[in-house]
């Protein structure tokens, strides 16, 4: 079991998002689910308390240290919150008592907002799915047949809180290099506070159908159109060409065996250069399929661990104290990291629900954090053969998600596309 301590270490990946999270790039990502009725605060509240017990380690704040930040325990419960502006907005972390996560609801939308100092999408889809299983017992819907880790009263394990990245280091292994610029999407920011989201709902069954047809999986298939719909955008401007950079996330505990809910993921980056000359979409899909098959192996995966591990035990990082970081890592992070991505995309999956509270879900989405390195992100997310694709966005420009999605209906998929407006709620 998680033993009782007031304070616990950041992950590889939380020490890197702690000094780079701000008004722009907030590191918070959302899950949200829609309900069938509207949502009862005073039950939601309940709900979140009684989970606190089974996250023991969520139940803490950030704290600055000499060297690093850490996490101290939190002498307070959080709060349900009423959704009232933009999704994703900045939390400021760093202040007393605050949680590294929040959850909200509105008319009907249940949503926990992680940063990504504390856990990524699988350890933020964990909790819900726990928070929403408690919230309906509290309605009086049990759930009977779900594993014990899906209950409040399950006493979590030390695994849920290793750092799997130092783990599965191996000093032996060498680093990968770092990458080259990469083109960016040439709009203009938003007002600060602001984000937009689109979404474009898919029927899985045929997504899958038409994703097998060029032998490749749902991501696969999704990413090879997104890079199709960004090569057509830069054809159209005629602007300066550059590499079209996908970071695509990769949950990494199936393959190391892992039941971290801490950070666990690396990011690939397949490439598609313009400058190259034109390409069939055939052309597109078949270098998507091979490069995911060959790096997705545990002997590549394991050089960019290294790399990540050995970036932050590196004599600059451990030496400098704290306030240095902070100022030096936004930099070092634009230069190392977003400046070499052209945009995100992230397949959260397929999310099952108990089958007795099925009925009053009617949806799940998953929106990408903001990020001023990469202006555009996607994600996506599956539940009861409905995939989500949300666009998230601090632009008010239109063109990337429209020729996406005109793309994805070309494929005779058919989608619906709803824009979220999160002006200010009243």
């Amino acid at each position: 079991m998680v033993k009782e301590k007031n304070w616990f270490k950041l992950d590889n990946a939380g020490k890197m998002y702690s000094s780079i999270t701000s008004a722009r790039s907030t590191t918070l990502f959302r899950i949200s689910v829609d309900l069938k009725e509207k949502v009862d605060k005073s039950i939601l509240q309940k709900a979140l308390d009684n989970c606190m017990d089974r996250f023991p380690y969520l139940n803490v704040n950030l704290k600055r240290g000499l060297f690093w930040y850490y996490f101290d325990r939190n002498s307070i419960m959080p709060k349900v919150e009423k959704e009232k502006y933009y999704p994703c907005m900045y939390l400021e972390v760093k202040k007393k008592n605050i949680f590294l996560f929040r959850v909200l609801y509105y008319n009907k939308k249940i949503s926990v907002e992680f940063s990504h100092i504390i856990t990524d999408g699988t350890g933020a889809t964990f909790f819900l799915k726990v928070l929403i299983i408690e919230y309906f017992r509290l309605k009086g819907i049990y759930c009977e047949n779900i594993e014990n880790i899906y209950r409040t009263s399950y006493i979590p394990k030390i695994d849920e809180i290793e750092d799997s990245f130092k783990k599965y280091y191996d000093k032996k292994i060498p680093s990968i290099p770092n990458g080259k610029s990469a083109f960016h999407f040439p709009f203009k920011l938003c007002e600060k506070g602001e984000y937009y989201v689109v979404i474009g709902i898919v029927d899985v069954d045929v997504l899958i159908k038409k994703a097998k047809k060029y032998d490749s999986t749902i991501t696969q298939f999704l990413t090879a159109i997104y890079f199709k719909s960004i090569l057509e955008f830069i054809k159209s401007i005629n602007c300066k060409k550059k590499p079209i950079v996908m970071n695509v996330p990769v949950n990494l505990r199936k393959m190391y065996s892992s039941k971290t809910m801490k950070n666990f993921f690396i990011s690939l980056t397949p490439t598609i250069d313009p400058r190259l000359g034109e390409y069939t979409f055939e052309e597109i899909i078949k270098y998507t399929k091979n490069y995911m098959r060959f790096y997705i192996d545990k002997k590549y995966i394991n050089k960019i661990i290294s790399r990540n591990v050995k970036n932050e035990r590196s004599i600059f990082l451990r030496v400098f104290p704290l306030i240095l970081k902070d100022f030096g890592m936004p930099y070092i992070y634009n230069f190392f990291g977003e400046k070499n991505y052209t945009t995100g995309f992230s397949n959260f999956g397929k999310v099952t629900m108990p089958k007795e509270i099925d009925n009053y879900i009617e949806r799940i989405e998953v929106y990408p954090p903001p990020s001023i390195g990469n202006i555009i992100k996607v994600t996506a997310i599956s539940y009861n053969n409905k995939m989500h694709i949300s666009f998230g966005k601090l632009t008010e420009n239109k063109d990337i998600e429209m020729i996406f999605f005109r793309n994805v209906r070309k494929m005779g998929i058919k989608v619906k596309v709803e824009k979220n407006n999160y002006n200010i709620r009243k």
